[in-house]
């Protein structure tokens, strides 16, 4: 091994590995994973919890994602949220069709991860139907901070790589599933004593 492996195999000396000297991949999905932006989907309660995520309180742009876009091309993250009727399938499919590689699905909520209490020919019976789905986030509604778990869960994988080494493998999504964290604070009504 001479002087020249060395160096490459330990960065420059020894350094651990910065912008300098890291890898031009790891950059790439380090920056992925800090600036998505959201493709606004919303079709039912759930996207009252969601826009909570955007708001002040939880401010999701300390992940990068503070602008949900009404372009599936400036989008690379697709959160459903809520039940997909059979009507809007064909709709869900086309905006997820014309984001730009790579992109990502969020499911949120159990009606859109299995249909929910919509058990009928009119809703789909779970998202992963029409796009391949990433990560779910459980509940009715989920929480925004199941939400922002879900998010950091798939920021983690699109930073490993994990995600793109599944979905090369199995054309789908990642199949993730995240626990349900429970609201930290209880709301309070206006006009109550």
């Amino acid at each position: 091994m001479g002087i020249v492996d060395n160096v490459l195999s330990d960065g420059l000396g020894g350094l651990s590995h910065n912008v300098i000297t890291g890898r031009i991949e790891d950059l790439v999905k380090w920056a992925r994973s800090r600036s998505s932006w959201p493709a606004s989907f919303g079709l039912a309660c759930c996207a009252i919890e969601m826009m909570a995520t955007g708001a002040a309180h939880y401010d999701i742009s300390r992940f990068g994602m503070e602008v949900f876009r009404a372009s599936p091309r400036q989008a690379d993250i697709m959160i459903v949220a809520g039940r997909v009727s059979q009507k809007m399938a064909p709709v869900l499919r086309q905006v997820y069709d014309q984001m730009m590689e790579p992109k990502w699905v969020i499911s949120m909520g159990v009606c859109a991860s299995s249909g929910g209490m919509f058990n009928n020919y009119a809703i789909v019976q779970g998202v992963d139907q029409i796009v391949p789905v990433d990560v779910y986030a459980p509940g009715c509604p989920p929480t925004p901070e199941t939400l922002i778990h879900a998010i950091e869960t798939l920021h983690g994988l699109i930073e490993s790589g994990e995600i793109m080494r599944r979905r090369d493998l199995t054309g789908a999504g990642a199949d993730i599933h995240v626990e349900e964290i429970p609201a930290t604070s209880t709301p309070v009504l206006l006009g109550s004593s």
